[in-house]
């Protein structure tokens, strides 16, 4: 994470990628959505999606595991430059949100965040509020996740 001033509208991290196994897909409808297209590869076949089907929240739960993750290491590569590590502030919510295309056993979605609005906190003088377009591309280059995130960073100087 940056400090608020240091960012750009239009500024693009990639995340990284995941392949959804069978397995997997399974066990995440089991335990938070335990739909038939979800825990059946017939019953995934028969449906609309033609297949195995990962939820939507397991996508978007994905997701979110490779924003932290990419934080994570780029609060190690600052604390290796001696830079100070600046802490995100939670998030006040999102909007926008689709599951363009489905997702089915074996899909490799690769992620992506890019920045699409910046602006001072009205409320809140140190911090800024931040809002990204979280997106998932499937092996074939497809889009099939996206979302618009918001997240309050903390600003350098708030005068």
């Amino acid at each position: 994470m940056r400090f608020f001033e240091d960012l750009q509208v239009g500024q693009r991290r990639e995340l990284g990628s995941y392949t959804f196994t069978a397995e997997e897909i399974k066990r995440f409808a089991r335990q938070f959505d335990p739909q038939r297209f979800h825990l059946d590869e017939e019953e995934g076949r028969n449906s609309l999606f033609g297949g195995l089907a990962a939820s939507g929240w397991h996508v978007g739960s994905v997701c979110m595991k490779l924003i932290v993750a990419d934080n994570q290491r780029l609060a190690e590569l600052a604390r290796a430059r001696g830079e100070t590590v600046v802490l995100g502030g939670p998030s006040p919510g999102f909007r926008e949100l689709r599951w363009i295309k489905p997702v089915l056993a074996g899909d490799t979605i690769t992620f992506s965040s890019e920045i699409d609005s910046l602006r001072a906190s009205a409320s809140r003088p140190q911090w800024g509020i931040l809002q990204a377009r979280n997106t998932g591309h499937n092996q074939r280059g497809e889009l099939v996740y996206s979302l618009l995130a918001s997240v309050f960073v903390p600003r350098r100087h708030t005068g």
